[in-house]
């Protein structure tokens, strides 16, 4: 028949001969990156039904905070949406964390099962949920009102959207079920860039270049942590106490040069290998992980998303010349042998 596909699947790292010019993407690799979204959200579902979120607290705390400094657009839906919810908190809240749990299942189940139509329709409603809460919750990210990358800007929910979209699925193939045709292009290259760029701006806003900018950070993110972590971020925010303008000067250059490295083939490997550790760093002494241990942290912020979008990018970057002549060998050999099998039979 003239549509069949061949029974003897490409090696993964070869060009895929339905996708001219572009790296085949390992199945168990994409897959792998899909459950790691999926389980991020499925623990964003599940932070949400602490019980802080079920109080007046989650209100006061976590929704109106995000509206300090933001323009109106921003503001009053945020104060609208937090007088609506307040007098019914405890549903709305099972509500809120009910909708992050279906996506999480929904991406974890449609990745597992390498069912391509509910994985597109999980990433659609994922899409749609982030944009709402980077709205009316996370105060678009505080990039309008120069909030410092160190303690999570642009905001957590733009990975996720980003995350996704790498990671959308494509055709249908016989070695692929559902394969991410964004993976490596010029596109997902360029969005790096420009997520580390914006990142570098928000380290140069002048909020950011005060002396006590970075410790001022730290010793935020110290509030309400157990005794052990307070210490240790205390510990840091008086060690850097007056470095603002220079060490967040030094972390925009990193950030730009992480972001440019991927994005012109430039010893990428080694950028992204830099992000991961910037990202892990930032998670820990600007995020304290997220505030998941003060059980008021609704999601582990950026850290982790940074890393998975990391490794997406590294999933994405054609394997070294040795690499892919192995590949070839043994696909070749495997095909031999299937031919040597059916020439047999």
């Amino acid at each position: 028949m003239g549509n069949e596909v061949s029974s003897v699947p490409a090696p993964a790292g070869h060009l895929h001969s339905g996708q001219p010019g572009q790296w085949a993407r390992s199945a168990r690799t994409v897959r792998s990156l899909r459950v790691a979204l999926a389980l991020t959200w499925l623990l964003d579902g599940g932070l949400q039904l602490q019980p802080f979120m079920f109080t007046k607290g989650f209100v006061d705390d976590v929704l109106v905070p995000s509206t300090q400094g933001n323009p109106g657009f921003v503001a009053r839906p945020t104060l609208a949406v937090a007088h609506l919810i307040e007098p019914h908190i405890a549903l709305w809240n099972t509500l809120f964390a009910a909708v992050q749990v279906a996506i999480g299942a929904g991406l974890l189940i449609s990745s597992l099962a390498r069912r391509g139509g509910l994985l597109r329709l999980a990433l659609g409603g994922s899409f749609l949920w982030a944009a709402a809460v980077w709205w009316l919750s996370e105060g678009l990210g505080g990039v309008l009102t120069g909030s410092s990358p160190l303690s999570g800007a642009p905001g957590a929910v733009v990975l996720y959207v980003v995350a996704g979209a790498l990671l959308w699925p494509g055709r249908a193939t016989m070695d692929d079920p559902v394969p991410a045709p964004v993976l490596g292009t010029a596109v997902a290259r360029a969005t790096w860039l420009g997520l580390w760029a914006l990142c570098a701006l928000l380290m140069l806003e002048p909020g950011n270049q005060a002396p006590g900018a970075v410790s001022s950070v730290l010793s935020s993110a110290a509030a309400g942590e157990p005794a052990g972590l307070r210490g240790l971020l205390s510990g840091a925010g008086r060690d850097l106490a007056g470095t603002g303008p220079w060490l967040d000067s030094l972390l925009a250059l990193v950030m730009l040069l992480v972001g440019a490295g991927v994005a012109l083939r430039v010893r990428p490997r080694a950028a992204l290998a830099a992000a991961i550790v910037l990202s892990v760093a930032i998670w820990v002494f600007g995020e304290a992980f997220g505030g998941v241990l003060t059980g008021q942290g609704t999601d582990p912020n950026s850290g982790p998303l940074w890393v998975l979008l990391a490794a997406c990018m590294w999933a994405g970057l054609p394997p070294s010349p040795q690499l892919a002549r192995r590949r070839q060998l043994r696909f070749e050999a495997l095909k031999a042998g299937r031919g040597t099998q059916a020439a047999q039979a």
